[in-house]
């Protein structure tokens, strides 16, 4: 049977500071990052919607165009069978057949004025929707370059750290296999339980280096003596003595 080894508390307690500094320091390599990711992915997001409303916009001037085209050929149409009641006009026989043929021509000519009005009112939608148009237009150009700058940017930030960045998270992976199971369970739970990552604080100055709650002296003692996880009262993070957290630092 194989004999797993037994860590000590302090071996324990040193794992766990060791694996904290690590990801602190994986912290601090994407708070450099800031929002500059979610900035980015915001930003393309807002141009996918200008390129739509830019496309929806086209479509629509195409369609009021179309429509005009439309009412243009019904007005020669229409200016057509005018020139062809008034030449019948002057072939008539008798008032009856006047009046029917005066009929058609003022129907035409009803007819005309109506797609005129149509044409009208359709030029100022387009003239409306070509000014929209136009402001989508120029989002998009700002946009996009605010875009280029800010994937500059952040391009530079990754390609500075990215050394650094596989360096740790290779380090973090060798850490994770270094702890205790069970307090790796835990330290993790507390650890995503606080927006600084802090689940393992030194006491310092006789108080909790996470919440700063004061720390007695006989808490104190027993922290420094290494027999048992301590864990802060008010906070719930592990807490160990200053000495063991500045003697474990990074590679």
């Amino acid at each position: 049977m194989a004999h797993v080894k037994e860590f000590s508390v302090e071996e324990k307690l040193t794992s766990l500071v060791n694996l904290q500094k690590i990801e602190s320091k994986l912290d601090e390599l994407r708070i450099l990052k800031g929002e500059l990711p979610m900035e980015v992915a915001d930003l393309e997001d807002e141009i996918a919607g200008f390129h739509s409303r830019q496309v929806r916009i086209e479509e629509e001037i195409n369609g009021v165009t179309e429509f005009i085209e439309q009412r243009k050929e019904a007005i020669k149409e229409s200016e057509a069978l005018i020139k062809k009641y008034d030449k019948q006009s002057n072939d008539v026989k008798n008032n009856r057949e006047f009046e029917a043929i005066n009929k058609e021509m003022e129907m035409q000519q009803l007819e005309v004025k109506l797609a005129e009005k149509h044409i009208k009112d359709a030029t100022e939608e387009i003239s409306e929707k070509a000014v929209l148009l136009e402001k989508a237009k120029k989002n998009i150009v700002a946009k996009e370059g605010i875009l280029t700058t800010k994937k500059s940017e952040l391009e530079k930030i990754i390609v500075t750290n990215e050394k650094e960045e596989k360096h740790f998270n290779k380090l973090k992976e060798e850490a994770i296999g270094h702890v205790d199971e069970r307090l790796l369970a835990s330290y993790q739970k507390i650890r995503n339980s606080y927006r600084n990552g802090l689940a393992v604080v030194a006491v310092e100055r006789d108080a909790c280096g996470g919440c700063f709650n004061a720390i007695p002296p006989q808490k104190q003692s027993e922290i420094k003596q290494h027999k048992k996880v301590m864990i802060c009262e008010n906070c719930g993070r592990i807490l160990v003595d200053e000495e063991l957290h500045t003697a474990v630092t990074l590679k």
